[in-house]
């Protein structure tokens, strides 16, 4: 029987074509993250918190840049004005350079009674930084009192606010500068013999427009021209009862907040993952002991030990405990991380993975590191993103009661304690950092509730 010789080519070897449609690769292979992340961008309500998340620290950190106003500089002449985008003003000379108008005190002739005051005059132009006033003399009057109110009297009994009195005959003017803006005040003049007041007096409608003093312009970089008009910059969030600008101070503020909001949980869940990750491989006596530390520090009371770390780091009234704070919510608040991380560490210490890396020769601290740990990253992610938001309100709460950040130091929770003194007047002064406090934590919390979703294993079964 003859022997026959085949010829092979390299199509011989070639993969054979599947069988059936159910055996092609339909979808690429996907790690762990990469399944998250794209389980996230499915949830368009996490996916949205992450972009303002993304929002708020670019605000925090690039602002300053763009912002360039000093959040504590002080113009008392724009105190808690509301939203603006600025506004042109006048340039005047300083208020100390008007000596006043005098003239002589005329005697009261026998039989008549005390006069009205005549000729009630604006000396110049009225602005917000003085409305200068005078008047002729009234015969028999010794000093004369001066009131202003936003709109007419209706009667001598509705003069509005004295402003105050001459102290002499003499003195026939008065200057005023308290809290002027640029609006329509009516001023009355009334004579006085320094027991009674006249039965009447010349009230005076003025209109006052925005002004600087050529100082502030000097201070501000602009021409010192008397008679010129500037340009004010302005304050989308208004400002506050100091005229500080609040959206510099927001930005500030924010770098604070954030900060101990950001810095306070990694610390914290750092020592949780290490804690816990210690209790939950070892085990036995060791993992009793340390959990009933852990029970221990639970159950201490936090606003005690805020107080205590102000005392002991030597802060007093009206001083920023940012450190203290700081310290209290590290210490204070890794037990629960260390519980998480325990229970995931003892559901997974038994799988055959760390039970080869065990017979392989791999230590104890390294199986830790290096198997268990990344493998929980999962719910640690989500309980850092739930313990942002709360650190971000207790600070918030402490400064608000004065026991965290002080003025003058920024902060969104101290603005908050300093705008709710004037809540009914100037409400822009509370609600922008209170809506910054809100839409953080609101949006922290949704991306902790989107990266559960996206991380937990277990949904994926049922998509």
């Amino acid at each position: 029987m003859s022997k026959q010789s085949f010829q092979l080519s390299a199509a011989d070897f070639a993969p054979a074509p599947p069988a059936t449609h159910a055996e092609r690769i339909v979808r690429p292979s996907l790690s762990y993250w990469q399944d998250a992340w794209l389980r996230l961008k499915k949830n368009r309500r996490a996916l949205s918190s992450l972009y303002l998340v993304i929002a708020l620290l670019l605000f925090t950190l690039l602002g300053p840049w763009f912002w360039t106003q000093d959040y504590t500089l002080q113009d008392l002449d724009m105190i808690s004005q509301g939203p603006s985008w600025g506004s042109a003003a006048l340039v005047v000379e300083d208020p100390g350079a008007w000596e006043g108008v005098r003239g002589d005190a005329l005697p009261l002739p026998q039989g008549q009674e005390l006069g009205a005051t005549t000729q009630l005059t604006v000396e110049g132009a009225a602005t917000t930084q003085y409305v200068r006033l005078y008047w002729n003399a009234v015969p028999g009057a010794q000093h004369y009192l001066i009131y202003r109110n936003d709109h007419a009297p209706d009667s001598g009994q509705d003069l509005g606010l004295p402003l105050g009195e001459t102290l002499r005959p003499e003195e026939l003017s008065f200057a005023d500068r308290l809290q002027l803006r640029p609006q329509t005040y009516w001023y009355t003049v009334i004579a006085s013999d320094g027991l009674t007041e006249a039965a009447s007096g010349t009230t005076l409608a003025v209109t006052t427009e925005r002004a600087i003093t050529t100082t502030q312009a000097r201070e501000r970089g602009l021409e010192a021209t008397v008679g010129a008009s500037v340009q004010l910059p302005a304050h989308p969030f208004g400002t506050d009862y100091l005229g500080r600008d609040v959206l510099a101070r927001i930005m500030e503020g924010a770098r604070v907040s954030l900060f101990i909001g950001i810095v306070a949980p990694l610390l914290f869940i750092a020592i949780g993952i290490v804690y816990g990750g210690i209790c939950g491989y070892f085990g036995g006596t060791l993992d009793i002991v340390l959990m009933r530390i852990a029970d221990f520090v639970i159950a201490l009371p936090f606003l005690l030990f805020m107080i205590l770390f102000r005392i002991g780091f030597g802060i007093g009234p009206g001083e920023s405990g940012i450190f203290p704070m700081l310290l209290a919510l590290v210490l204070l608040s890794w037990p629960s991380s260390a519980r998480l991380v325990r229970g995931q560490i003892l559901q997974i210490r038994g799988e055959a993975y760390v039970q080869a890396a065990r017979m392989l020769g791999a230590r104890s601290l390294y199986l830790i590191f290096r198997h268990l740990v990344p493998n929980v990253m999962g719910p640690i992610l989500v309980t850092l993103t739930f313990a942002i938001p709360m650190a971000i309100f207790t600070e918030a709460f402490l400064s608000f009661i004065g026991m965290g950040v002080s003025p003058p130091t920024p902060s969104w929770g101290a603005m908050s304690n300093e705008g709710i003194r004037t809540m009914l007047s100037s409400p822009h002064e509370l609600l922008f950092p209170a809506f910054f406090i809100s839409l953080t934590v609101l949006a922290f919390n949704l991306l902790g509730d989107g990266l559960r979703d996206a991380l937990d294993s277990r949904l994926r079964s049922r998509e």
